[in-house]
């Protein structure tokens, strides 16, 4: 076999095994119940991987007119680039500037079960219930609404389960209208007298462009209580959040 030939099944073998790790990972996000459709984007990567396969397998890449070629590389290399580039903004938002005394902290919604929050959510109210064991005069809002799988809104399943860990029903405050996390922000600020400083709760893939919300809605100096996640479902929440960059971006 020449050196062409080699190279040939390399790909091949790298595209199979790419395009093999895609969909097993759909799966793994589709077995969680997570609420969204978003593990398709992973069936949809891996039928990318099997596309080049099949690109490499019958020589077709040879037979792509040039200026097709350029325009092809130049949409992958600015994908690329803005990946990194956004991805890159995203870590740098995995680290808290912890504040202690805060006012008030917005422990941002995720998904509820019958039995209780989803494993990402309880990230954030664990995080949440520990700022305000250390911090005992600090008001908690807890925001988010009802979504079409949810059995309540999520602010009062995020309540039970703060009253649960030990804090008095009278430190939390309930938001249960916001759908995404702009209105997350603003209707929590609507609790907010003026000038009382805030603290906003969420996992770390989710804090850069929470910050960059609340700045948006006019709070001057939000500060990050960030929240870990599981590190398994960490690259479809990475990836996630550079569509939703991307969105609040455009906006």
């Amino acid at each position: 076999m020449g050196n062409s030939g080699a190279k040939k099944t390399l790909l091949l073998f790298i595209y199979t095994c790419l395009a093999a790790v895609c969909f097993a990972y759909g799966f793994i996000i589709y077995s969680t119940g997570s609420g969204t459709s978003f593990f398709i984007t992973w069936f949809a990567i891996g039928t990318l991987f099997l596309g080049c396969d099949i690109v490499v397998g019958f020589n077709i890449y040879g037979k792509i007119p040039k200026i097709f070629k350029k325009v092809l590389l130049l949409f992958a290399a600015i994908v690329l680039s803005s990946f990194v580039t956004v991805e890159s903004f995203i870590i740098s938002g995995f680290f808290s500037d912890y504040a202690g005394n805060l006012d008030y902290i917005i422990v941002l919604g995720a998904q509820v079960y019958s039995e209780g929050p989803s494993a990402i959510l309880k990230y954030r109210l664990d995080e949440a219930a520990k700022y305000l064991k250390q911090n005992l005069n600090t008001i908690c809002i807890v925001s988010g609404g009802q979504g079409h799988n949810e059995p309540f809104a999520e602010a009062i399943g995020m309540k039970k389960y703060l009253e649960e860990a030990g804090i008095e029903e009278k430190r939390i405050l309930l938001e249960s209208d916001s759908k995404n996390t702009n209105q997350n922000i603003t209707n929590s600020m609507k609790y907010i007298e003026p000038g009382k400083s805030v603290g906003i709760v969420t996992n770390n893939f989710h804090m850069f462009r929470a910050l960059q919300t609340a700045k948006k809605q006019g709070l001057r100096e939000p500060h990050a209580i960030v929240a870990g996640m599981d590190n398994l479902y960490l690259p479809n929440n990475m990836l996630r959040e550079y569509f939703g960059e991307l969105s609040f971006l455009i906006s």
